[in-house]
């Protein structure tokens, strides 16, 4: 099949799920999601696979029945995450708000209120769509970065989608200007910019520990907060409660201090390792709802890949 084929059918699937998923009664779109969900984890495709992969680490067992069970409930967290995300354009303001439990809301609150930016690193976990939607309607302007899909057509669609809840999206490559001194100026207005800090796009991320295994995070989240004053605000969240009734969960966990010594990279490097432990906790308190589908862990990643034989010169 040609790159323009499968770019044209990835365009035209989503394209369905938000016109035919939105017409749908709630219960009925998630149960056909849930179906979905079940039937995927059934055939235990590459990306079930390497959910799996993840999974183990998270939970520390290799125990297969452990993990398929983990899985599954994953599997299933993941499509409820798309469900939400093609009915979200339909949400007011009182189901955005009422749909949501927030924990720790002060360590968010309290640095905007005192003037400071707050970057709100988060995992691959429940729906972070969501969660910048409340933070836009309930008094906490978002700007957030987007990562480039393919097709374009459908790139876009996705910024459209996340503007309309109220977001300001950049893009992580081909946009205007430095990314990195735009995310500076926005959290000095200040604003709450949430960043997916658990996998590096960039293979410029800093070698961390994450569950007993080496990875990469991005450094930006630590360096912005070194950079501008802001506050590094680790945050987790989950899903309670059965489909359509759901409500999402989101933790402020505690503001992570800078170092009080070193210099430059350095610094940002021993923050990030800090990120990486508390971000750690909260996947662990929910594995369920962490989709990491993509290979994280160093160790896991295929012979040759240029991002071990970095990570191995890095070690010598």
């Amino acid at each position: 099949m040609s790159a323009n084929l499968t770019d044209r059918l990835t365009l035209l699937v989503y394209t369905a799920g938000w016109s035919a998923v939105r017409r749908l009664p709630d219960r009925a779109a998630y149960a056909m999601f849930r179906t979905v969900a079940d039937q995927v984890w059934r055939r235990r495709g590459p990306s079930v696979r390497r959910l799996e992969a993840n999974l183990a680490r998270a939970l520390g067992t290799a125990d297969e029945a452990t993990v398929r069970e983990a899985s599954r409930a994953g599997m299933r967290s993941y499509l409820r995450y798309w469900c939400d995300a093609f009915r979200l354009p339909d949400w007011d303001t009182d189901r955005i708000v009422s749909r949501i439990r927030v924990e720790g809301e002060d360590n968010m609150r309290g640095p905007l209120a005192a003037g400071r930016g707050v970057v709100a690193a988060l995992p691959h976990m429940a729906n972070w769509d969501h969660a910048g939607a409340w933070g836009c309607v309930t008094g906490a302007p978002v700007t957030t970065v987007a990562e480039r899909l393919k097709p374009e057509r459908l790139f876009e669609r996705f910024v459209a989608f996340r503007e309309g809840l109220g977001m300001e999206i950049l893009p992580l490559t081909g946009g205007q200007g430095d990314l990195f001194a735009t995310l500076a100026a926005r959290l000095r207005e200040p604003r709450l910019v949430p960043l997916l800090a658990d996998r590096d796009l960039s293979r410029r991320g800093v070698d961390v520990t994450l569950f007993g295994a080496a990875t990469r995070m991005p450094a930006g989240p630590a360096a912005l907060a070194l950079r501008t004053g802001a506050a590094l605000v680790p945050v987790s969240l989950w899903y309670e409660g059965d489909d359509p009734e759901h409500r999402l969960v989101v933790r402020f966990h505690d503001e992570l201090p800078p170092p009080v010594d070193g210099r430059g990279a350095a610094r940002a490097a021993r923050m990030t390792q800090d990120l990486a432990d508390e971000l750690g906790r909260g996947i662990a308190a929910h594995p369920h709802d962490w989709h990491m589908m993509q290979p994280l862990f160093l160790a896991d990643l295929p012979e040759g890949d240029p991002r071990r034989v970095l990570a191995g010169e890095a070690g010598r």
